[in-house]
């Protein structure tokens, strides 16, 4: 064993060498956490920003008018049902014998969208089976009351125009209402 000899560095070297990796390795250190703390500032103030745009465009949803105009009373044939503003209005609008009313087209079980079927002549709800006649009172299925009827009378044009923002309901009686309705 004292055949072999220990090399062994002087001890200025090692402490230099491992203090200098020691200095480096902080220093690149410092400069990633540098990089990351601006890059999270940079994605804070885009966020930041990005809220306060938002803010001023708001979002902004289509509706579409809650009075509109449908023609002429003598466009609408007697004993009929006219589905062409189901889609567009959710109105239906229903000519008998003696007058013309708009219907709602929501289902008063549960909001549902029932469909004309003119060869059986009522309003049947997809959803659960409620049926309406073509008055709108219901008669089969889970539906609590009839359909609701919208505000309907002439314009000054002489075409009959159809105000959604008042509806009339059957069961307290405003079916009687004379807005509820347009005699022809």
């Amino acid at each position: 064993m004292s055949d072999q000899k220990e090399i062994v560095a002087p001890r200025a070297a090692v402490g230099s060498v491992s203090k200098s990796r020691k200095t480096s390795m902080e220093r690149r250190s410092f400069f990633s956490w540098l990089a990351v703390g601006w890059l999270g500032f940079a994605a804070a103030t885009g966020g930041f920003f990005t809220v306060i745009i938002r803010y001023l465009f708001p979002n902004v949803l289509f509706e579409p008018p809650q009075s509109f105009k449908i023609g002429f009373p003598e466009d609408f044939a007697p004993n009929s049902v006219d589905t062409k503003y189901k889609k567009e209005f959710n109105a239906w609008i229903v000519r008998d014998d003696e007058s013309i009313f708009a219907l709602s087209t929501v289902c008063t079980h549960l909001g549902c969208t029932p469909n004309w079927l003119p060869t059986d002549n009522k309003f049947k709800c997809p959803c659960h089976g409620s049926g309406f006649r073509m008055t709108g009172i219901h008669f089969e299925g889970p539906a609590p009351r009839p359909l609701e009827r919208f505000k309907i009378g002439l314009a000054n044009d002489g075409q009959v125009l159809v105000d959604k923002t008042k509806s009339y309901k059957w069961e307290k009686g405003e079916w009687e209402n004379k807005d509820s309705f347009l005699k022809v």
